[in-house]
This record gives structure tokens, sequence and C-alpha cells, in this order.
């Protein structure tokens, strides 16, 4: 790989500047431990609150709420249990997080 190194004296100033939206959410939603915890959980299957909240030893309200978050963004969607709907589980939504991961390498290459 070449690298084009300025002429010394001449900066270049003519660069455009990334769009790195999408790599910057997607980084804002991981760096939080709990949701990061959840999505690669969540990546084993389905989990229901009770479930990700006794293996992340936190209570389950904090774990709805950073659910919640990653809804909103797309990562996970709630299903409701096929025998029981008292209970709702979560997955994550593979094609947004695929996504999620090329805005991430898109930064990181």
């Amino acid at each position: 790989m070449s690298i084009r190194l300025p002429v010394i004296g001449q900066p270049r100033l003519d660069l455009e500047a990334p769009d790195v939206t999408e790599a910057t959410a997607a980084a804002a939603l991981l760096a939080d431990r709990t949701r990061a915890a959840i999505l690669r959980m969540l990546g084993d299957g389905p989990h229901c609150v009770c479930e990700m909240a006794a293996a992340l030893g936190e209570r389950e309200n904090n774990v709805s709420n950073h659910l919640a978050r990653l809804r909103e963004a797309g990562l996970v969607r709630a299903v409701r249990h096929e025998t029981n709907a008292r209970f709702q589980y979560y997955e994550r939504d593979e094609a947004a997080v695929a996504a999620a991961r090329r805005a991430l390498q898109g930064v990181l290459r």
C-alpha cells in the first residue's frame, strides 16, 4: 500500500471529511458495558430480561432500560414467547448488527 505524503510546505486543504455518523452512533451504544454484554449474549440466541439480568448481575429494570436504547437503535427486537405470551424475549436484528459492524470497520480499516 502506497501512502501519498504531502510535499513539505504544501498542506492538503482539499481533503474530504469522512461520514462517521453511523460508526459514532454504534460506538456510543457499545461504549456501555451492559449494552455491549447484552448484544453479545443475544448473539447466542433470544433471552428474556430476567435471564440477562441474572447473568449480568443487574436489576431487571436496568437491563430493560438498556434494551430500550438498543431497540431504538434497531439493534434488537422483542418477541413474545410462543407458548406463554407473558414472557417477552429479545433477539438481535442481525442485519442491523452487520450494518453497525461495517460502519465501525469503515473507521478502523
